[in-house]
């Protein structure tokens, strides 16, 4: 990324999003940026000034990717076979840990940089990295623990996307498996262990990288373990993300090992607050929803992935009436673009509900299902990246995307319903710039860097599945 970026942009619309109160398109706007990378000033209704950079479009606030495995993008689209009678998430998770347990430190870094160039086309300017590759290839430690957890940071900031580093706490196999399988050799990390990585990633204070912390899953933590990081994790400000409820036979097994389904047990724990991010939450009851409500954590759905691994439907009225903070994953990344999620996070509930525009609430004057399903997820992130302020606001980081104004899908639409046509009428490739704490990633649909950067990954592909 370029050293320096504009003191100001102007532009002729933006999506707007202020603090306490109601988001939408405002015309003629003006955004000043401070010499810390964040908006310091924003009005609309300016005339242009002589020393603000009139971008080429309306202007959106760029997203958070609240949940992503960079090392699965070496896994996308070599999974759509099945060779048994069967095909589920639990055999596709066999099969993943084979690129898990082939991928090292250089070929994760250049799979994680491709990955991070093709987030900032698809709208994210910001991504949450639950990370559970810790150890080498064989099990053993490397003499800097957060070899791989450099990797990535070396990844994100080759692209110049902002990256929350979630190290994770993942120690055995399940309910009733007490120690980790061969496969999983190499996610091993406790939560002495997981607090640690988290402050020496903070206290490396590198630019656009910040860390919080995670649970890998209920089956995969002891609850002792998990009180001890939240006991660790006291006073500490930051995200803690944790998988759940993502499978039925998850549900099932917590059930049948706890007495609680795992929302309600981590209720009962009286461990959700607002920093807790609910990874999934696929199959959450009603009741379990009010409570997450109640607590003021957030859910992190990933609907790509959770289609194309068969998990069911999340509840989307059910959330979105109680009012939780909502964000987007691209998880497993066999989708990188932002508004192809949200497409389809409402196609989803439209096929199970047989009715459409499930996602609006005319009564409450969201008549437009893109804009109210953008505007959470713009909303929910800063929470969810752990940052102070997230969205075209003033103390947020300078990040944004540019609309290609000749992008096929806006051709002639009234421009009242251009998210509506961004999120309803693709595919396209919307985003003509795209910046990161007031710095341009992309200019004119280009990454400055990609041409390398897919080089780099193709070759590592290509190592990571020779006689795979």
């Amino acid at each position: 990324m370029p050293e320096r970026g504009p003191s100001a942009l102007w532009a002729p619309r933006a999506w707007l999003s202020p603090a306490g109160g109601p988001s939408g398109w405002r015309e003629q706007v003006l955004l000043r940026i401070g010499g810390d990378g964040c908006w310091s000033e924003i009005a609309d209704g300016v005339a242009p000034p002589a020393d603000a950079e009139r971008v080429a479009g309306p202007l959106l606030p760029g997203l958070v990717d609240a949940h992503s495995h960079a090392f699965q993008r070496a896994f996308a689209g070599l999974a759509e076979r099945r060779e048994a009678q069967a095909d589920d998430f639990w055999s596709w998770r066999d099969r993943m840990y084979r690129v898990a347990l082939r991928i090292t430190p250089e070929e994760l870094s250049a799979v994680a940089a491709q990955l991070h160039v093709e987030l900032l086309a698809g709208g994210y300017t910001q991504v949450c990295e639950f990370h559970y590759l810790r150890h080498d290839r064989d099990g053993t430690p490397y003499a800097d623990p957060l070899r791989l957890t450099w990797a990535l940071a070396d990844a994100a900031a080759e692209a110049g996307i902002g990256l929350t580093m979630l190290p994770v706490l993942y120690e055995r196999a399940g309910f009733r498996e007490p120690r980790l399988r061969d496969d999983q050799r190499r996610f091993a990390m406790g939560a002495a262990d997981v607090w640690r990585a988290a402050g020496a990633i903070n206290a490396a204070r590198r630019p656009l990288l910040n860390a919080g912390v995670a649970i890998h899953s209920l089956r995969a933590a002891a609850p002792e373990s998990i009180v001890t990081l939240q006991r660790l994790a006291g006073a500490f400000d930051g995200p803690i993300h944790i998988h759940v409820a993502e499978q039925t036979a998850e549900v099932d097994d917590c059930l049948a090992a706890t007495g609680a389904r795992p929302i309600e047990w981590l209720a009962r724990e009286r461990l959700l607050d607002r920093r807790w991010q609910l990874v999934h939450a696929t199959h959450a009851t009603p009741g379990e929803i009010d409570v997450v409500a109640a607590a003021g954590a957030g859910v992190v759905i990933c609907p790509s992935t959770e289609a194309n691994l068969g998990d069911g439907f999340a509840d989307l009225p059910g959330w979105l009436r109680a009012g939780v903070p909502m964000t987007l994953g691209s998880d497993s990344h066999v989708c990188r673009d932002a508004l192809e999620e949200l497409r389809w996070l409402e196609y989803g509930q439209r096929l199970l509900h047989r009715r459409r525009n499930v996602g609006a609430a005319p009564e409450q004057g969201s008549a437009s299902t893109a804009e109210r399903l953008f505007d959470r997820a713009v909303r929910g992130g800063a929470a969810a990246a752990g940052l102070p302020a997230w969205g075209l606001t003033v103390g947020a980081r300078a990040d944004a995307l540019v609309v290609d104004g000749e992008a096929a899908s806006l051709l002639g639409m009234p421009p009242g319903q251009w998210l509506d046509a961004l999120v309803f009428s693709g595919p396209a490739r919307p985003w003509r710039d795209v910046m990161v704490a007031g710095r341009w990633a992309i200019v004119n649909h280009r990454h400055p860097a990609q041409q390398d950067i897919a080089g780099r990954c193709a070759a590592a592909m290509q190592a990571i599945w020779t006689d795979a």
